[in-house]
Parts: structure tokens; sequence; C-alpha cells
């Protein structure tokens, strides 16, 4: 079972990488440089992916695809720290064979650096915002529509995409990867870590504010 939770996550997050970078490839070379319409194609796909990807694995490993939610996963008890960190590696090492993948389709060197630089206090409210509400959305819905969990993830995602500032990378793996990817979705190596620590406080405050809006009993760890 763990083996196949493993795997999971590891071809998500290669699938969802995949996508985030290679429709940003495909939608910078097709906008005729409106980044608007850019960041429209952008969405969209990523927002499509996130619903199948979860309807489909999360009966396997939950679909985290994402450290910020396996971190918050074990700190209310639904999965153990080995299994978390499992998942972790996985969603890392996937993520980035994804970027790679993205690359070899669109004839782009495999091995890059972004230089796309984000930051600043805008930049890291609007990760904090985007990783909040993602948080918030997946314990809330869990708990009241759980059959609705892959249409709110990417519902909210296709959102947050708009209304942050950040764009709403909203997950640390993902962050990395992108930092391999010098197109239109990639964040210069710099950037990175201001990101990730956006990312883990916003996490953490919808860790704690879901535990008061949506309190539950703590699962047993796996």
């Amino acid at each position: 079972m763990i083996r196949r939770a493993i795997l999971s996550e590891t071809l998500g997050s290669l699938l969802l990488f995949a996508t985030v970078i290679g429709s940003g490839i495909m939608a910078e070379r097709l906008a005729g440089g409106n980044v608007a319409i850019a960041l429209l194609g952008n969405t969209l796909a990523t927002g499509a992916i996130l619903f199948v990807l979860i309807t489909m694995l999360g009966p396997v490993s939950g679909a985290h695809l994402n450290p910020i939610v396996s971190l918050v996963m074990r700190l209310r008890g639904h999965i153990s720290t080995t299994v978390a960190i499992a998942y972790v590696a996985a969603q890392l090492f996937g993520g980035v064979l994804g970027v790679w993948l993205a690359h070899l389709m669109f004839d782009a060197p495999v091995l890059q650096l972004a230089h796309k630089v984000r930051t600043g206090p805008g930049q890291w409210t609007g990760e904090a915002v985007a990783t909040f509400g993602l948080i918030l959305t997946i314990l809330g819905t869990a708990k009241m529509r759980p059959e609705h969990i892959p249409a709110s993830v990417a519902l909210y995602i296709t959102a947050a995409y708009w209304f942050t500032s950040s764009t709403s990378f909203a997950n640390p793996a993902i962050t990395i990867a992108r930092s391999l990817s010098d197109s239109f979705a990639g964040i210069a190596p710099s950037s990175v870590p201001g990101f990730v620590v956006a990312q883990i406080v916003g996490a953490l405050a919808a860790h704690v504010v879901a535990g008061s809006l949506f309190p539950e009993h703590r699962a047993k760890a796996i």
C-alpha cells in the first residue's frame, strides 16, 4: 500500500509539474507577447490537471502532490512522519522529472536555471495567502463535502492564479522545480527561500484556523 502511495505521489507530481511548465511554455509561444493570455492558458491547464489527478490518485495516496499538504496531514495525525518524508521525496523527485519532461517535449534545454525574480513583501504576502487558502480549502472541503475535493482544489487554484500577486505557487516542491525552468512559469533560485517561508507560514495559519472551523477527531497515522 505504501509503495503504491509513493508511486502515486511521484507520478502525480510528474504530471502536475509537467503541465505547469509545459502549458506555460505553450502559452508564452502562442500568446504573441500578451502576458494575460499566457497566464490564462497556464491557469486553465493547471486547474484541469489538478481535478483529474486528485480524482484519480486521491484514493491511492490522498493526492497531496505538495510538501505543505503532507506537512499539515502529518500535524493532524493522518500520516506518520516516515510516510510524510517519503511523500515529500517522491513529490520533489517526480516534480523535477516532470519539469525535464516538459523541456524535452518543447525542444528546450533539459537543464536550466530560471532568471525571473519574484521577491518582495507583496509577493511573499501573496504566497502566504495562496497557501492559506489552499490548505483551508482542502481541510474544509474534506470535512464538509469530501466528494467535492477535486473540484474545490482545482477551482481554488484557478482563482488564486489571478487574485494573488504571486500567481499562487502554494507548493514548495513546485517552487523548487520551477527554479529549474527558465520559462514563463520559472522563478529565480534566489527567490525560492522567501516563497517557501511564506508558504509554510500560510499553511500553519490555515492549520490553526481549520482546527477551530472544522474540528475533527485525530485519525490513526499510517
